[in-house]
Parts: C-alpha cells; structure tokens; sequence
C-alpha cells in the first residue's frame, strides 16, 4: 500500500498546473482571511504547514516584514516552485518554501528557543496521517502565547459537487463507484462544524479559541468546475482514466452541473484560531 504522504503528494503535484487557477477564488480569500485572524505582527517567525502555493504563507510573510521569516512546508514539490515564483514576483525575500514530511518538522537554528510565534494550516490539517497527534506535536513547536491556525471546509461545502464528480467518474470505471471521496478519506468530518473545530482545537492545548465562517459561494461555471476537478485532490477521481476518457467525463460532468441547475457551489470555509497555553515549568 502506498504512503499517505506520497499519495498525497503525488495528487497534488498533478494537480500544479490548475492549482493556482484557484487562487483567486478559493485559496487566496481564505489564505488572507487566515493571516488576518492570526494577528501576526512584524518580526514573528511563522510555520506554514500544507502551505500548497502559499495562499498563507506569502501573506503571512507580507504581514511580519523583513526582520519576520515564514517556514513554508509541503510535500508537493511542484506548489511549492509556483509559491517560490510567486514569492520572486512580489520581492518577498524572507519566506522560505521547504519539500518536508511537517509531520517530523524541526525548527531550524534560526527559529528562536521558545519556538515559533505562530503556525498556519490552510486546507491541509486532514491530511496529514494521524491527524490529532501531528497536529499536537505542530502545536508544541509554537511559543507560550503563541497563535495556531487552520482552515477546514465547512460541513457541506463541495459536497453536492463533490458527488456530481464521482457519480459521473465512476460511469467510466468501476473502481471509482468504490472510491471514497476525498472528505471521506480523510478526517474532516470530524471537525467540519464551528462547535467541533472550536472542542478540538482547546484539546489540542489551545485557549481563547475563535472560529469564523467565510461564506464563499462560487458561480459554478464550466471553467471552475473543471479547476475544483483536476486542481484539487477531487483530481483522485480520474486516477487510471486515458485522455479520452478524462475529456468524456469533462463533457458529462459539465452537461450534469447544467442539467441539475447546479449554479453555484458552495466553498464555505472555516477558519479556526486559538493562543497557545503550556503548563507551568515545575521547579
């Protein structure tokens, strides 16, 4: 059986060359939304964990300046060229895009003792393997009083595509009628809702815990829906598929959305941020 990591990383290395077409809609909106609720200051070190092309992270490298420093992880090499070019494009010199499992992460030298002041997860804490322990230890790399953040579909949200994608997919291989979706192949569902992101994120040994919606509905034009198809992990539907084949669910999926009078489609996003509390040093 494959890695999960390696999978991972090679549906979204796939992905690359629609991936950024989302930014604008999807990544970008809740990149911003994240860092502006992380109330980063400049001069703060900042660990991007899943950074992808760096929908968090070169804001968050914009947010603390040039005395601040942004570790950007991911295992798909290919998002992180595009958020290296990206960072090139906007003079951005103190941001640093690293191919590395974040699961055994540690903090370079340049990282002060204390840790880091604040870690961002954008769409990428359900993948990680072992979800509460990876993201426990993650949150043992930031400082007392330190910020943690995540972004997390909103139970819901791409779910009526989601399906659309998969019914139409699996017309043209079996083995895509016994595929789970990608929310049921990963945790999400677990902290998919304000109250239950909120209950783990004080477990994972956070306080003043906040959680936003951002309401993001999408119109569902025959450009987007293909982009949320190939430049996602929704991309795990085509998995074996020929050119041919792949342009046949194309024409199907598109003539679906319109028949169902599917007009948008529903992005909703949480954001989910808390402080950093540790347990007092006994003596």
């Amino acid at each position: 059986m494959a890695d999960p990591i390696d999978q991972v990383a090679r549906t979204f290395d796939d992905a690359s060359g629609r991936f950024d077409r989302l930014t604008a809609t999807v990544w970008g909106p809740a990149g911003q939304s994240l860092v502006f609720a992380l109330g980063l200051h400049p001069g703060d070190t900042v660990l991007d964990v899943c950074c992808g092309a760096g929908s968090s992270a070169l804001p968050a490298a914009a947010a603390v300046g040039p005395a601040g420093r942004v570790h950007a992880v991911d295992v798909a090499a290919d998002l992180l060229e595009l958020g290296r070019l990206t960072a090139e494009d906007r003079a951005l010199q103190n941001i640093d895009f690293v191919c590395a499992d974040a699961t055994v992460w540690e903090p370079p030298s340049s990282v002060p003792e204390a840790g880091y002041d604040a870690l961002a997860v954008s769409y990428g804490v359900f993948f990680l393997p072992h979800m509460d322990a990876s993201f426990a230890r993650l949150v043992g790399l930031v400082r007392h009083g330190g910020r943690v953040g995540v972004t997390v579909w909103r139970s819901g949200a791409m779910a009526e595509f989601t399906a659309l994608v998969f019914d139409v997919a699996a017309r043209y291989s079996p083995e895509v009628a016994d595929r789970l979706s990608l929310r049921d192949r990963t945790p999400l569902h677990r902290i998919d809702t304000p109250e239950t992101l909120g209950a783990w994120l004080a477990g994972a040994g956070c306080h003043s815990v906040e959680v936003d919606v951002m309401s993001n509905l999408l119109p569902a034009t025959d450009e987007l829906c293909w982009n949320l198809v190939v430049g996602t992990g929704l991309r795990g539907a085509l998995a074996g598929l020929d050119e041919p084949v792949v342009d046949a669910v194309r024409r199907d999926l598109l003539t679906e959305v319109t028949e169902r009078g599917l007009h948008t489609i529903d992005a909703t996003t949480l954001v989910g941020t808390a402080t950093v509390r540790r347990p007092p040093a006994t003596v």
